[in-house]
């Protein structure tokens, strides 16, 4: 071997064997409660510091994080397939890569595998019937609701005041019941309309969490039916939830007594469709009973949002699907399109107030 290369070679192997150690050590902690206990542990002790740290600045840095990084990476490819700046960005490419993933899992990524929380709710099997009945419960309460909403001149909902909605889901955070949470909450309003928020609306992606800044990122161009609910979903991220359907049982808990109806209505529209779309294989001729019940006003809402999707359907839609499929699944979730778990945490919870 030339002697000039061999510090390149040593370096490479060097952060080669750092990554592989890194993968190696969190998968370790992953299937150690106490280590994922202890990071549970860190993230409580920072997101209030992480969260306000950005939560000033008006535009989303997390964005710019990431058009950065992708930027950098892409200039690190080109490079790297040229024979002659090979070796010195292929090194730069594995340090970004170490300290990128380093700081994803220590910020985020080991709250995947925290205690679920259906383990504090009854045990119980649902039954068909059980389902059915809460879907014609949360089919009455949207009807009621949506009557109480401002509309567009199409008579469709319309949100009035977004910041009073942030605020509203802030305070709720510290109403959560505590045999479902012990997480604190920082009343920090962090939410950020993304700045790829173009590109969202042909990918179904409605908001995510920014882990290296702790933002709530959410898609400004959905239908008002669906903001209020992503906004809850996305601040149940920022206290701490990291699985997706539990994200969205915390929203449903952040919502679901609240009094603003638009956030209220936002919950209530979410929940009847969960119910409905983990229905419809199991009882298709019910669903389509429920949607024909829908309420004049809730059925322009359903149309308003076919649009949207189809204005918006294409091969993004299909791709970021997939992949967020295989995202959730690696961390030991169900993939994107089911609702069966959100449903299993909704109705348990559910059950207690009848009892």
């Amino acid at each position: 071997m030339d002697t000039n290369q061999q510090p390149y070679y040593q370096r490479k192997r060097f952060w080669a064997g750092i990554l592989l150690a890194q993968f190696l050590l969190f998968y370790l902690f992953s299937k150690t409660p106490f280590f994922v206990d202890k990071f549970s542990t860190f993230f409580e002790w920072q997101k209030g510091f992480h969260q306000k740290l950005f939560s000033s600045i008006p535009f989303s840095v997390g964005d710019v994080f990431y058009t950065i990084l992708g930027a950098a990476l892409l200039l690190f490819l080109i490079k790297i397939l040229k024979k002659k700046t090979r070796n010195g960005y292929f090194v730069k490419f594995l340090v970004v890569l170490n300290l990128v993933y380093f700081t994803y899992q220590i910020f985020w990524g080991q709250l995947y595998f925290q205690k679920p929380i259906i383990d504090q709710l009854p045990p119980e099997e649902i039954s068909l019937e059980e389902t059915k009945s809460l879907t014609l419960k949360y089919l009455n309460l949207c009807k009621q609701t949506r009557n109480l909403l401002k509309e567009d001149e199409n008579g469709i909902f319309k949100i009035q005041n977004l910041p009073l909605i942030e605020s509203e889901i802030l305070s709720n955070q510290s109403q959560l019941p505590t045999f479902i949470s012990s997480k604190k909450s920082t009343e920090i309003n962090n939410f950020k309309p993304s700045l790829f928020r173009k590109i969202m609306s042909y990918t179904e992606i409605l908001g995510y969490y920014n882990p290296f800044t702790a933002e709530a990122q959410y898609n400004a161009e959905l239908p008002s039916t669906q903001i209020p609910f992503t906004l809850a979903h996305e601040s149940a991220h920022q206290l701490g939830f990291a699985r997706e359907q539990e994200a969205n049982f915390i929203g449903y808990l952040l919502g679901k007594n609240s009094e603003n109806v638009e956030l209220k209505y936002s919950v209530e529209y979410f929940v009847l469709r969960s119910l409905l779309n983990s229905l419809v294989e199991k009882n298709p001729q019910f669903v389509k009973q429920i949607l024909e019940n829908y309420s004049p006003a809730m059925k322009r809402d359903r149309i308003a949002e076919k649009i949207f999707a189809k204005k918006h359907d294409g091969f993004l839609a299909i791709f970021f699907d997939l992949s967020n499929d295989l995202f959730l699944k690696s961390n030991q979730q169900q993939g994107s399109i089911t609702y069966s778990y959100f449903v299993d945490l909704m109705v348990r919870y559910e059950r207690l107030n009848t009892r």
